[in-house]
């Protein structure tokens, strides 16, 4: 077997401007790969971005999910219940292989996808906060919730905005404003951090929405996507790529 991979590399060059694409695995099932200056990864597109079945199962939270399920028909209720150090480790380590493909779909501006990974991430911090019993082991996900709850919103406001949804996209976007909001504080720099960070976007976005797109002139709009690109702020550089191309379509 030749494992060189120089071939791959001269198939698809490093472009820093085009770095990702979907393609179809020998199976016919479609991958998404990223490139890189040095190598090429490959993402699964449904459940586990590695494609692993932990004990049997999509994922480690659909397996404890059912762990807990079964706990609750046994004893009918969740009282007494505790994930396992290993188990909390292994929550943590999915949630991020989870964050690293729903950023680079947020990218791709396939918001679908990213609802449905943001969701699993937030069900994560859920069983986390409830049943893991160190703070050393939940806080590592946990304070990053603001975040992941305002990349949850914003996906689906993106995908209502594209419906022309406008005042579903903003009630999507205020009603992630309010959870944040509400949630109880954590003693960690980087959960204040996010949520003062969170609050302060999802406002700017809701105070974007009350713009008319015909008043911006498209150069403006390509001048603020570029510098959306070049503070990696990808989030908001898929947004203006949007908007973008609805006024050239019209």
């Amino acid at each position: 077997m030749n494992h060189d991979l120089t071939s791959v590399f001269e198939e698809w060059p490093y472009d820093a401007e085009n770095t990702t694409r979907i393609v179809s695995a020998e199976d016919g099932r479609p991958v998404l790969q990223v490139r890189l200056p040095l190598g090429v990864e490959q993402y699964e597109l449904t459940n586990r971005p590695d494609g692993a079945l932990p004990f049997g199962f999509s994922s480690v939270l659909a397996h404890l999910e059912s762990q807990i399920a079964e706990y609750r028909q046994l004893h009918g209720s969740d009282v007494g219940y505790e994930l396992s150090r290993s188990e909390c480790e292994m929550l943590q380590e999915e949630a991020v292989l989870y964050y690293y493909r729903y950023l680079l779909l947020f990218q791709r501006n396939d918001f679908e996808r990213v609802t449905a990974d943001t969701e699993h991430n937030l069900r994560i911090c859920k069983i986390l906060e409830q049943f893991c019993p160190l703070v050393e082991l939940r806080e590592p996900v946990v304070q990053y919730k603001p975040y992941i709850v305002r990349l949850h919103a914003m996906a689906l406001a993106m995908i209502a905005m594209k419906a022309h949804r406008m005042d579903e996209a903003a009630r999507l976007i205020q009603n992630a404003i309010d959870f944040i909001e509400s949630m109880e504080d954590l003693d960690s720099p980087a959960f204040h951090f996010e949520r003062i960070r969170s609050v302060h976007y999802l406002k700017s976005a809701i105070g974007q929405l009350t713009v008319v797109s015909d008043e911006v002139p498209g150069e403006t709009l390509e001048v603020e996507l570029e510098k959306a690109v070049v503070k990696e702020d990808y989030e908001r550089a898929a947004e203006l790529r949007d908007r973008i191309r609805d006024l050239r379509s019209r």
